[in-house]
């Protein structure tokens, strides 16, 4: 029941970063689903700023943006070698840095982009420019090999959920966990797609439904309130979502919510996917007790879309993302394999070899 390349195609249309040789687009997922518009940066501070507004989202995607923002910063400096531009350059890649403290592949991409400038020569900027091509195409290749992978642990006629944005959106295309619905879509293997709002940015509600009818897959949006009460019907057989860093021992940082939904599925004896490219695994970290958790502006949970629900005065704690222990995940999947009911031992043997 595989699925060829060209099937994958059917269900690939959207692509949120956009190299033109000079400028940096990307897609404004703040105004999605209704304004379809780029937002173009010339500079490294304003891709840093790109990312840390969350103009462009997705741990895949922040780290593609990053490395492009190097080759922004490059343009401002002058010198006769890498190494040389590394030491001018590593203020604004210590601000790309620090935009989004999370997401594990933002480190690893401008890591990348560091490691090639400091043993190029005078062709350093040629260097950046290639290492950031690189990054871009080796996501999309991996986001398809695993949505292969994924999708083969699915059985027929299988219904889905999924959480927060995983898709093209958040990577170069294809998505994480959105690209196993894609390939298990293009599979004939799932019968069902449900989506969850996300509060209290809605990533499920403006973007993933949005992004699926893109591509002619019907999915159908529930309160992420109701999420156990959907699996307690027998609709979903699977959770599958993405990750913005996952732990030498399998426990996985991934948008808030994400923990409660592992956490009711077990319950429910629902399987528990999280898809990531290997980039987000952070076999330095030994579990999420370490995982410095994001704090947002508190005032993003007091309206929607704009318009305040909340009256003056009221407190708010907002975390944007939690951590499901690994203990609660039925399979981890990456390009380079599926780890299956992840342990210290059993990510070692993967990741480490």
């Amino acid at each position: 029941m595989n699925a060829s390349p060209l099937d994958f195609d059917r269900y690939d249309h959207i692509r949120p970063i956009l190299w033109t040789g000079d400028t940096l687009e990307l897609l404004d997922q703040r105004k999605l689903p209704f304004v379809v518009e780029h937002v173009t940066c010339t500079t490294s501070d304003e891709v840093a700023e790109a990312i840390h507004a969350l103009t462009v989202r997705g741990a895949p995607a922040i780290g593609i943006a990053a490395a492009w923002g190097a080759v922004l910063g490059a343009r401002e400096i002058e010198a006769e070698n890498g190494e040389a531009a590394l030491m001018k350059l590593e203020p604004a890649l210590q601000r790309l840095n620090a935009a989004r403290p999370t997401a594990v592949n933002l480190a690893w991409a401008l890591a990348r982009m560091r490691r090639v400038l400091a043993t190029s020569g005078a062709d350093w900027r040629e260097v950046l420019a290639r290492e950031a091509q690189a990054i871009a195409e080796e996501d999309l290749a991996a986001n398809r090999h695993m949505g292969a992978l994924g999708a083969d642990l699915i059985a027929p006629g299988s219904g889905v959920m999924t959480h927060c944005n995983t898709g093209s959106l958040a990577t170069a295309g294809f998505g994480t966990a959105l690209g196993v619905i894609r390939a298990g879509m293009a599979q004939g293997r799932i019968g069902k797609v449900f989506a969850g709002e996300t509060r209290p940015w809605l990533q499920g509600a403006r973007l993933t439904v949005w992004e699926l009818q893109q591509d002619g897959i019907d999915a159908t949006l529930i309160a992420d309130a109701a999420a156990a009460h959907l699996m307690k019907t027998g609709a979903v057989q699977w959770i599958v979502v993405g990750a913005d860093r996952i732990c030498a021992n399998g426990d996985t940082a991934n948008k808030i919510g994400t923990y409660q939904l592992a956490i009711a599925a077990r319950h429910h004896g629902v399987k528990f996917m999280v898809v990531a490219p290997s980039s987000t695994v952070d076999m330095d970290t030994p579990s999420g007790d370490l995982i410095e958790i994001e704090q947002r502006d508190p005032g993003e949970l007091f309206g929607v879309g704009g318009s305040r629900t909340v009256a003056e005065g009221i407190q708010a704690w907002n975390p944007v993302f939690d951590v499901t222990p690994g203990e609660l995940i039925d399979a981890i999947v990456t390009q380079q394999g599926v780890v299956e009911r992840p342990t210290t031992a059993s990510m070692r043997a993967l990741f480490n070899a």
